[in-house]
């Protein structure tokens, strides 16, 4: 019973001392549809999904998450900038 309780001691403190890795969600812009239910949204380039595909069949797509996710940063016009006239 005390080799439990020791063993169980240990593995708290392991568990409390280990660093928790974040989990960052990535959406990638290319898609893998092999039919109307199974898909693999996990490219990077479109070449990559076309490889895939391949010897199993099915289409590429752009993953309309990842579209949704991407905001091109705005544009700004250059004002011209009104002279003074004195």
């Amino acid at each position: 019973m005390r080799s439990v309780s020791s063993f169980a001691i240990i593995v708290a403190a392991f568990g409390l001392g280990a660093p928790v890795a974040s989990a960052q969600v990535r959406e990638y812009p290319w898609c893998a549809r092999y039919d109307a239910w199974s898909y693999n949204c996990g490219f990077v380039t479109f070449q990559q999904c076309q490889a895939t595909i391949s010897g199993a069949g099915g289409i590429c797509q752009q993953n309309p998450r990842a579209a949704a996710v991407y905001e091109p940063p705005p544009r700004h016009a250059k004002r011209k900038r009104a002279h003074a006239h004195y």
